[in-house]
């Protein structure tokens, strides 16, 4: 499968920056993803809140289903990353 370019990548990212509400994010991404892919994100973005409150590896295992090496590179990615997900947490914890 050929690489999709910088533009492609923007052009995703634009239409999801459209969405209005919670319903529409629900009908776009069940389009867009299969029912494992978004299982997989959701545990992913369970991990990395439950990374944030320090609870311990195997908690998070045993709560998500997700494997201790998937849990690392999210705690990687929480640290180290990009910042998105230091962001969203900021945003969304109340």
């Amino acid at each position: 499968m050929k690489k999709p370019s910088i533009k492609e990548i923007d052009d995703l990212y634009t239409a999801i920056l459209q969405l209005e509400s919670l319903d529409e994010c629900r009908r776009f991404f069940g389009d867009l993803l299969t029912e494992y892919e978004v299982k997989e994100f959701v545990k992913r973005w369970k991990a990395a809140r439950m990374l944030s409150e320090n609870i311990p590896y195997t908690q998070i295992e045993e709560e998500t289903g997700l494997s201790t090496r998937t849990i690392a590179r999210v705690g990687r990615w929480l640290k180290k990353g990009k910042g998105g997900y230091t962001m969203m947490l900021k945003r969304t914890t109340k």
